[in-house]
């Protein structure tokens, strides 16, 4: 495991996004996607195991990591349009998608948009339609916190004037403790009240009760896309997680077509911290299998 990302920056629709490039352009493509309030970062372990065996592009999500800031609302429909700005910039034709939090969301979102860009789906800990907010998170403290910063005023105080994304919610998200190191480069990108507003929007967007609409909507219909799909699927599951409980992973599970379940063990939300080499090693040897079973077919076909 010796192949590390270097870091990349590519023009996007008046500005720019960073991103993280790892392995040769002969080899099928894995496109990492991250959540709030992370960046490429989080994948920096996970990278040089799938190295080997796929193409690795792991973007920063416009407004995190060393991504631009433009002066735009950050909803979830705002990242649809510059990821599939990102994919355009760098002729991207299909890929293996590897994604987390609201990543996953935007990677449901893209496979019900574009099937056959999907080569296969990875995924863990992701945003989805929650009937209430006991169904979205299983801490009652996570809960009460999120339904804070859904109000207008508190919100801004609790991410933008306290950092609580990052300075409370995050190291939450992870069993381990964080390093110093490790904290230093996830506060770098937000030093100041203004440059954390990409953290605040995606709270609010997330679909609880139906609400918001248009985001419920459109994350429902990929849930439904996700159940018909036949592209190959592979769900990371911790325990107790936060998202995403073992129970409704099995439920989900039973109800897809060419999935398999790994389970991780003692994890939260943000899986790829705990887990950076079970879930490496799970996913090149995923796409490894793939693609040698579609070699296979290939030339018996011939």
């Amino acid at each position: 495991m010796n192949q590390q990302a270097d870091l990349r920056h590519v023009p996007v629709k008046q500005t720019q996004m960073a991103y993280r490039e790892a392995a040769g352009a002969a080899a099928p493509m894995a496109l990492f996607l991250h959540g709030n309030p992370a960046s490429s970062y989080i994948w920096r372990n996970i990278i040089p195991h799938v190295a080997p065996v796929a193409h690795c592009i792991a973007p920063d999500l416009i407004g995190f990591g060393q991504s631009g800031k433009p002066d735009i609302a950050y909803r979830f429909f705002d990242h649809i349009e510059y990821l599939d700005a990102f994919i355009d910039q760098l002729s991207v034709r299909s890929a293996y998608l590897v994604a987390q939090d609201w990543g996953a969301a935007l990677a449901l979102h893209l496979a019900a948009r574009r099937p056959d860009f999907v080569r296969g789906l990875a995924w863990m800990e992701f945003v989805r339609p929650a009937s209430s907010f006991e169904d979205f998170h299983q801490l009652p403290a996570a809960r009460e916190a999120f339904r804070k910063l859904r109000n207008p005023g508190e919100g801004e105080a609790m991410i933008l004037q306290d950092n609580i994304f990052i300075e409370r919610i995050l190291p939450g998200s992870v069993a381990r403790a964080l390093s110093d190191e490790e904290m230093a480069v996830y506060r770098a990108p937000f030093p100041t009240p203004e440059s954390r507003r990409p953290m605040l929007t995606l709270p609010r967007d997330i679909p609880i009760e139906g609400e918001p609409a248009d985001v419920h909507h459109a994350l429902q219909s990929a849930l439904v896309q996700l159940t018909a799909s036949t592209y190959p699927k592979l769900l990371f599951v911790g325990e107790p997680g936060t998202l995403i409980s073992p129970a409704y992973a099995r439920d989900l599970a039973a109800r897809l077509q060419h999935i398999a379940v790994v389970q991780l063990g003692s994890g939260r939300h943000n899986l790829q911290e705990d887990h950076p080499d079970a879930i490496g090693r799970s996913v090149a040897g995923w796409i490894a299998g793939i693609e040698a079973a579609t070699a296979r077919l290939l030339r018996q076909a011939a």
